[in-house]
Order: C-alpha cells, then sequence, then structure tokens
C-alpha cells in the first residue's frame, strides 16, 4: 500500500485516475491545483505523484521542478495531450519517472506506478550509499568525490528510474562507458530482464546485422538455421551497442526504425517483430563530426542525443586520482595475495601528475601491473610504468601466452579480457615501431584501417613517438 497524490485540474480526470488507482489498494489523495499539490505535499510526502503538465496558474513543469528542489528521490509520473510530448521529455530530463498521453490509458498509467512503486526499496538503498564519498558498482567502479562525477551519478540515477528507452554515453576510452551501461541496466525497472552487449567495431556489417536482428533460415549461405537477434532477445531489458560510430550506414538506417517504432525485421524476414527495450549507445567519436563528414545518419545523431552523457577524462577530475588508485591497490592485493599498505610520497606525485591519456583503465592497468610483479611495503616510482613497457615486463605480460601454448589453459583459469589487451597492445607497438611510428604503415601491418589504429592507440594510452600523423610519401 503506498501514498498517491494526484494533481489535476479536471475533476472528472482526477475522480478517474484516483478510482482506479485506489482499486490497486493504495491510499489516494487528490489536488486541483499546482498550489495545493504542493501544499499537500508539504504536510504529508506521498510515495508518487501523478500530475497533469499542463495546469492553471502553477504549470506541471514548475510544479515538478518544486517537487524535486525539496525531494529528489519522489516519483513524478506526467500526464500529458499528444501535442505536448516534447515538454513531456524535458520533464523526464528534469527527473520525471515516466509520462503517459491523453486519454489516459489506465492500465498504462497503473503498470508504470508499479513499476515505480517496485523499485522504491532500490532508491532507498541507494540513498544509503550515496552518503559515503565512495560509490562501488561490481567491485569495478568507483564514482569518486569530484562534482563532475557526482552530477553524473545524480543523472544516471534519474535515467535509470524514468522510462526512456534510448541513452547515449559519449567519453574517451577507458573512462568506463560500460559499466555505466550495466550500471543504467541494474538501477532501473527492467534489471530482471536480459541485458544484451555488443562491440559494433568487432564484426563486419553483414554479421553485425545478423547479431542484431537475427536471421531467417535460407537468408544467406551460412543460414542453415533461424536465428533471434539481441533485439529480440532483450525484449523487456537493454541492449547496449558500444563503439556505435563504428556502425555502418545501412545499419544506422535500420537501428533508427528500431529507437523510434520498436519493431524490425530478421535479415530475409517479412514479419514485423515487437520490443520494448532500453537503447544504450556508447561511443568515442566525435558524432557531430561525424555527421559533417556524411559518415553518420544525422536523424539517428538527433534521436540519439535526447538524452546523453558524457563521461569525463580522468585528467578532468584529478581529485579522483588517488581515490582510484588506492581501490584498485586493494582489490589487486586481494587478487594476487598481496600486502602493500600504500603508495609513497613519490609514487603518489607520479600518478597525480600523470596525464592518464588510457583514463581510468590505463591507470587500473599500471596499478596492476605494479601489484603483480612487486614486493614491498609500499608501492615505489619505479612500480610503476607510465610510458611504453620495457622489454622485460613485456616478457613477464606475455607469459601467460607462452604457457597457454606450450601446456594449455591451466585448471583455475585464466583472465581472458586482460590477455587480449596485453596481446593487442604488443602488436599495435610493434607494428609502430617497425613502421617508424607510421600510423598508415603501422595499419597496413596490422591489416586495419588507419582510424582503427587511431582509436587502438588512444584507447591503450600508448605513446606514438616523433612519426604521429606521418603519411607515406
Amino acid at each position: 500500500m503506498a501514498k498517491i497524490l494526484v494533481v489535476d485540474d479536471q475533476d472528472t480526470i482526477r475522480h478517474f485516475i484516483s478510482k482506479a488507482i485506489e482499486a490497486e489498494g493504495h491510499i489516494v489523495s487528490s489536488a486541483p491545483s499546482g498550489e495545493r499539490g504542493l501544499e499537500s505535499i508539504a504536510a504529508d510526502p506521498p510515495d508518487a505523484v501523478i500530475l497533469d503538465l499542463k495546469l492553471p496558474g502553477m504549470s506541471g513543469m514548475e510544479v515538478l521542478k518544486k517537487i524535486k528542489e525539496t525531494s529528489k528521490d519522489m516519483t513524478v509520473i506526467m500526464i500529458t495531450a499528444y501535442g505536448e510530448v516534447s515538454s513531456a521529455v524535458k520533464a523526464i530530463k528534469a527527473g520525471a519517472y515516466d509520462y503517459i498521453l491523453k486519454p489516459v490509458d489506465i492500465d498504462h498509467l497503473i503498470l508504470s506506478l508499479n513499476r515505480a512503486l517496485e523499485s522504491r526499496k532500490l532508491w532507498s538503498e541507494l540513498a544509503h550509499w550515496r552518503q559515503k564519498q565512495l560509490l562501488r558498482f561490481d567491485f569495478d567502479f568507483v564514482v569518486g568525490t569530484s562534482s563532475v562525477m557526482q552530477n553524473l551519478m545524480n543523472t544516471v540515477e534519474n535515467l535509470a528510474k524514468s522510462e526512456t528507452t534510448t541513452v547515449l554515453i559519449e567519453g574517451e576510452s577507458g573512462t568506463g562507458k560500460e559499466l555505466i551501461a550495466n550500471m543504467i541496466h541494474k538501477l532501473s525497472p527492467r534489471r530482471d530482464e536480459p541485458f544484451m552487449e555488443i562491440n559494433c567495431a568487432s564484426l563486419p556489417e553483414h554479421l553485425l546485422e545478423s547479431e542484431l536482428f537475427g536471421h531467417e533460415k535460407g537468408a544467406f549461405t551460412d543460414a542453415k538455421t533461424q536465428k533471434r537477434g539481441l533485439f529480440e532477445l532483450a525484449d523487456g531489458g537493454t541492449v547496449f551497442l558500444d563503439e556505435l560510430g563504428e556502425m555502418s550506414l545501412t545499419i544506422q538506417v535500420k537501428l533508427l526504425r528500431v529507437m523510434e517504432r520498436m519493431m524490425f525485421k530478421r535479415v530475409g524476414g517479412t514479419s514485423d517483430i515487437k520490443v520494448s527495450l532500453r537503447i544504450v549507445s556508447a561511443t568515442n567519436r566525435d558524432l557531430a563530426q561525424a555527421v559533417r563528414d556524411r559518415s553518420f545518419r544525422e536523424d539517428l545523431y538527433y534521436r540519439l542525443k535526447v538524452v546523453p552523457l558524457r563521461l569525463p577524462p580522468l585528467r578532468e577530475r584529478r581529485e579522483d586520482i588517488e581515490i582510484l588508485a588506492k581501490h584498485f591497490l586493494n582489490q589487486f592485493n586481494g587478487t594476487f595475495g598481496k600486502d602493500f599498505q600504500g603508495f609513497s610520497d613519490g609514487a603518489l606525485k607520479l600518478i597525480r601528475d600523470h596525464s592518464w591519456p588510457g583514463n581510468v583503465r590505463e591507470l587500473k592497468n599500471v596499478i596492476e601491473r605494479a601489484v603483480l610483479l612487486f614486493e614491498d611495503a609500499e608501492i615505489q616510482p619505479d612500480h610503476l610504468s607510465l610510458g611504453e613497457l620495457a622489454a622485460t615486463s613485456r616478457h613477464e605480460i606475455l607469459r601467460p601466452v607462452e604457457e597457454i601454448m606450450a601446456g594449455g589453459i591451466p585448471h583455475n583459469g585464466i583472465d581472458f579480457d586482460e590477455i587480449i589487451c596485453n596481446i593487442e597492445r604488443e602488436l599495435v607497438e610493434r607494428a609502430l615501431q617497425q613502421s617508424d611510428y607510421n600510423q598508415s604503415l603501422a595499419a597496413r601491418l596490422l591489416g586495419i584501417k588507419r582510424d582503427k589504429l587511431r582509436y587502438k592507440v588512444k584507447g591503450l594510452g600508448l605513446a606514438v613517438g616523433a612519426g604521429e600523423g606521418k603519411e607515406p610519401s
């Protein structure tokens, strides 16, 4: 049982909604204006507010802002006319949980209200965590104390609670875009439904299309059976499209249709498949520039930009660097059975002064290597590898691959992602050195496009040397 406040100036609508909610077992009060609604909230705060966007006197948007000023966690569902949808989207950005179009579909309203009420326990736990300076998810994400990250987390919480179906996460490689996508899903009403993710840069166009949309038997040469795609498998949940900026124009057209209509066809199919999804996308590309270059569709760009999130690079949140370093030190102490007590003053100075082009991922890898390779009471400056890896450290890092090739995968398993990352780093470094740091030649040696090489160099935090940008004559 919950306390619900209905704010609407039309008596019939207010009465209709109140009776329907009471039938669900809730306690309902009502108000005919925004001013009266705020008075009711101040006297007896409800668990949720059903608020008409268009009110006489103080508008619904003004009421929403007043509510969020004093009770930012209060659930507010907006009611709006069809012609006011753009204002409803603004209300979502301001913290509304959902909006319902007139004439009110009472089943839709009750479903949205129940979802909001079911998630209140989660928000209570989250509010407790937010009182701490650090907020950790999956033992791998630390928010820190910087104002830019605290503001970002407030936005993430509002997005997770809302019914917004499209989110764009922008940021450099290594800033934690995938972790934020997971967080949005896990803190949302969709958290018990599937979370499906795919890297759009890792597959050629025809395979990516099949992975996303599925295919019918016989759709192409190797399509021996029908296959359901990620959009279909994730119905009810969340799809995370990493490196969206690398998606071809052909698939961009089809993705736009999914975002706008929540409907698609399998490759080779004729029937429309309807789904309910939240699509979270991430990119480290400048999509606005990509639109100008005509490598990214303008209509899709503006559809994605409805709710953008920008993850700041580590150099813009320097007050968090020491917090993150200590977090990773504790983490890898446990992983490797070490007992480092902290960082020496010299090591902390190096960590604070470094530019961290590879962002949080680079910091994590540097601390992991130091804990793995050294024994001491504290991390010392010479334990930290903040430039190119030395030949000896390369040997240590690539040793697991040599052991696997010689004797197979150990019974206690391996860290697949870490090994692949290390191999990738070694290949990119060697190609750069062999080509005298000419990126075009290095890309040819690796059999990849120059843009992809530049993306890898940036993501791995590598120095590219004096030949950066040099083209062959």
